[in-house]
């Protein structure tokens, strides 16, 4: 354990290092793009006699069935993906048809390269804990072969002093069933649509045969028919319904087995449009006026060459509903989500400009249209540009927000805020040197001189701060919430 302090500030970092496990691996598609090739592995496979396509079968079982909890339902998954490129009638025998979806599957390391910008949040069970304890639930980016990141989750308990003790992690990863049939309300998909500049003639054609909640099916249904009998020129209609198609992919629900271990379950991108990956949830526990508990997360989808800004949703981190955000508001990165209403209104911390930090209200937690600036780069250590690092917390002082500042040799470091509670436009106080810097150990990493968070939580009067060091694994660091306040510059209007 070790303590620094910052003036009168006084940090603790943690023993816990949570690092990658190149052993955690998922299975995906292997399939080609070129789909006369699909066709001659094929032909290949069945080429093999029956003794040895099953001996070829045991042998990959053998050598991969204690790495993956149901390998045969796997190649009946992957092999149901090309059996439209065989022909129809054609007879296969249950060896013949797992070895075919053997070949056209490839495993995936999703911790190899990195695990970092974590989020910290209660657990949504808190019974059979010892006095002053919680349990807690935290989400990891992890990325692996080609930098494409998913997110991950530990889970564990915080004792009365907050020293952690996380749980077993298992050595399967789960991939989760998707949802192809999610559904749509009509005005907000032609609101989106009209944002990305993409509603015309064929859109209306298309949204004004459907309901006002509709399924994907339904929709792809209304496009058949179009393609069947076009109204509009070939080529328009496709282009069209390649943006309709990105758009309904964007938003689906995916489900993870109850019985297994959190550790388990992985987001991994399964849209075009975060195809590179799924960069830094934000998650945050959210109670409603009513009570209820829901468990939010932001979170920016890549594609490559362009991001997206999207929303988690699940109430038991089983079942997981994701969407997008909208308005004119909702782009760039850093999205983080008030814990709670205020005055009516949900509010949302962001950053429109890649530079200064922003807050934006809204009656739907779905569209936001303006933002204002409450922050911009002080201090040398954030002269380049400032965002949160995570949701705000309550504190009967203020809501505490951490911020990263870049600084000189791209230096990320992280610092803190204070909120008026029923108007956080307003900064009432900041700290004026970092919180928490790179210590010389924590500069080396996949992005050296990096300190970074996505989320952290009050316990037994400490705020409790899981951060990334250098892109390639994380800590943790606690400070006592009093002295944090108190050692914050005033700040006057």
């Amino acid at each position: 354990m070790q303590k620094k302090s910052y003036g009168k500030l006084i940090v603790t970092r943690k023993p816990n290092k949570i690092v990658g496990d190149t052993s955690r691996v998922i299975t995906r598609p292997h399939i080609p793009d070129d789909t006369r090739r699909i066709t001659l592995i094929i032909e290949r496979i069945r080429g093999l006699t029956a003794s040895e396509q099953q001996k070829l079968l045991t042998q990959i079982m053998k050598n991969f069935s204690r790495r993956h909890e149901d390998l045969a339902y796997i190649f009946e998954r992957h092999f149901s993906l090309v059996k439209k490129h065989i022909k129809k009638g054609t007879l296969f025998s249950e060896p013949e048809s797992a070895l075919i979806g053997a070949y056209f599957t490839k495993e995936y390391a999703i911790e190899s390269a990195a695990l970092f910008n974590p989020s910290i949040v209660p657990h949504p069970i808190q019974d059979n804990l010892e006095k002053d304890s919680i349990r807690f639930v935290m989400s990891l980016r992890a990325t692996g072969e080609g930098h494409i990141s998913s997110i991950v989750f530990r889970s564990g308990v915080l004792n009365r002093y907050n020293t952690f003790r996380f749980d077993h992690i298992s050595e399967f990863v789960e991939t989760p069933d998707l949802k192809l049939n999610p559904f749509y309300k009509r005005k907000i998909f032609q609101h989106k649509l009209k944002e990305m500049n993409a509603d015309n003639d064929i859109c209306t054609h298309v949204l004004n045969a459907l309901p006002e909640e509709f399924s994907k099916a339904q929709l792809v249904s209304e496009m058949g028919k179009l393609h069947k009998h076009p109204h509009f020129t070939q080529n328009k209609q496709n282009k069209t319904f390649e943006i309709i198609n990105w758009l309904s992919d964007s938003n689906y629900e995916v489900d993870f087995h109850s019985d297994h271990r959190i550790s388990e379950r992985v987001i991994f991108p399964v849209s075009k449009n975060e195809s590179r990956g799924i960069e830094d949830a934000r998650f945050v526990q959210f109670v409603d006026d009513n009570g209820e508990t829901t468990y939010y997360a932001t979170y920016t989808a890549y594609n490559g060459v362009s991001i997206l800004p999207q929303l988690i949703e699940t109430k038991d981190f089983i079942s997981f509903k994701i969407t997008i955000l909208n308005g004119k508001a909702a782009q760039d990165k850093g999205f983080a989500l008030f814990p709670r209403k205020i005055n009516g209104q949900f509010a949302m911390l962001s950053r429109q400009d890649g530079e200064n930090n922003h807050i934006m209200f809204s009656k739907h937690l779905h569209f936001w249209r303006t933002s204002h600036i409450i922050q911009r780069p002080e201090y040398p250590w954030e002269f380049i540009q400032i965002g949160n690092c995570g949701s705000p917390i309550e504190t009967e002082k203020g809501w505490i927000v951490l911020t990263h500042g870049v600084g000189p040799m791209r230096e990320y470091c992280i610092g803190a805020m204070l909120l008026d509670l029923e108007n956080p436009r307003k900064v009432i106080a900041q700290l004026e040197q970092p919180l928490l810097a790179p210590t010389e150990e924590e500069r080396e990493g996949y992005v050296p001189n990096v300190v970074y968070s996505c989320g952290s939580i009050i316990h037994s009067n400490e705020l409790v701060i899981p951060y990334a060091m250098s892109d390639i694994n994380s800590g943790i660091a606690t400070v006592s919430v009093n002295n944090l306040i108190n050692s914050m510059r005033k700040v006057t209007a």
